[in-house]
């Protein structure tokens, strides 16, 4: 299984909410919390082009934040992405 990584910071539901999913589907995750560290939020943004949380990525694929994450799952991506 590939190795899932959640850019998060503090309250945030959406955060929360991705976690939850993940878990749910039984997804191991590794969170990096940037809540403090304006430096890693600037280093996501370049990354990823993103600048909200949560980020998703699988590997090295973006899939997104939460609604991105959701659909993924729903649509099979998101498992066809962990399969290594």
């Amino acid at each position: 299984m590939r190795e899932v990584t959640v850019y998060t910071t503090h309250g945030c539901g959406y955060c929360t909410r991705v976690k939850m999913l993940l878990k749910a589907r039984g997804i191991e995750f590794h969170e990096e919390n940037l809540a403090g560290n304006p430096d890693a939020v600037v280093e996501l943004r370049e990354r990823t082009g993103m600048m909200t949380l949560p980020q998703v990525l699988v590997g090295s694929v973006l899939i997104g934040g939460y609604d991105e994450t959701a659909a993924a799952d729903a649509s099979g991506m998101l498992a066809d992405l962990l399969e290594d």
